[in-house]
């Protein structure tokens, strides 16, 4: 999900579209958040790891 967001991100911000720079963004915090949970350890919607 990080490098989706990243990658949204990006070809938001290069062909200007504000719609993807946002879904981008929330893509990489919602992964950045998965991850620092399951990193800890931390079950995540029943599932102990997110693949």
């Amino acid at each position: 999900m990080i490098v989706l967001g990243v990658i949204l991100i990006i070809i938001g911000f290069l062909i200007g579209i504000p719609v993807l720079y946002t879904i981008g963004t929330v893509l990489a915090v919602a992964g950045v958040v998965l991850a620092i949970l399951g990193g800890t350890g931390r079950r995540i919607g029943g599932r102990a790891h997110w693949y």
